[in-house]
């Protein structure tokens, strides 16, 4: 299974991403955000970084590229993405995902391993886990404050398209503890801290990241 890496400037967690997908015995192809061309992939993954130096706001700039314009009607289409970190920003700012992702309530850049609750297991990229199980994976991020009207936080809740909460101590005020979520057809996940840092125990803190890379595939061989 073929799955795209996109690559803005600014980008700087591209080959981690890539190197999950192998470890998933997935086979990463790498996007190229001038290009609106997806090269028949599979799925796409929206990586970690700092897209055209997060000038404006994070991923502002990002969903102007020329790939974004072949993505987002592919991911209307079905085409499973993830977004991470700054990916989800991507997501949101092009209208794919609801709501925000906005500056940490304490203002602070903050990395950490964190704690998260898988919630729903029905989307593309969360099935190999179970509803409820508990993970840990990397956490980074300045702007990572998940945010929404009061209304589409209902509306994410009642349609049970909250895939992951944080757990301990909530790392930037996102609203209900939201980590990660997904649209209405659960082929689109944005998630804001990072399951491809968590796929070897020589670089990260357990093999809980893996699940998101390894559903996707399975998700394509069940299709």
């Amino acid at each position: 299974m073929r799955i795209g890496v996109v690559t803005f400037p600014g980008s700087l967690d591209d080959a981690d991403a890539s190197r999950a997908i192998r470890i998933a015995r997935g086979e990463p192809i790498s996007l190229w955000h001038g290009d609106a061309d997806l090269k028949n992939v599979d799925a796409v993954v929206l990586p970690g970084g700092f897209s055209y130096g997060d000038y404006l706001r994070c991923g502002a700039i990002a969903r102007f590229a020329p790939v974004m314009s072949k993505l987002v009607d592919a991911a209307n289409g079905g085409l499973p993405v993830l977004g991470i970190c700054n990916g989800f920003q991507v997501l949101c700012e092009s209208h794919l995902l609801p709501g925000a992702l906005t500056r940490n309530d304490h203002l602070h850049f903050i990395c950490r391993d964190q704690a998260l609750r898988i919630d729903d297991n029905s989307s593309a990229w969360t099935s190999s886990y179970a509803n409820g199980q508990e993970i840990v994976v990397p956490l980074k991020n300045g702007e990572g404050c998940f945010v929404a009207d009061e209304r589409t936080l209902d509306e994410l809740e009642a349609e049970g398209r909250v895939v992951a909460r944080y757990l301990g101590a909530n790392p930037n005020g996102s609203r209900r503890d939201i980590a990660g979520i997904r649209n209405a057809r659960g082929n689109v996940v944005g998630l804001m801290p990072h399951p491809e840092h968590a796929v070897d125990l020589l670089t990260g803190p357990t093999l809980d990241g893996l699940g998101f890379f390894t559903s996707v595939l399975t998700s394509m061989v069940n299709a």
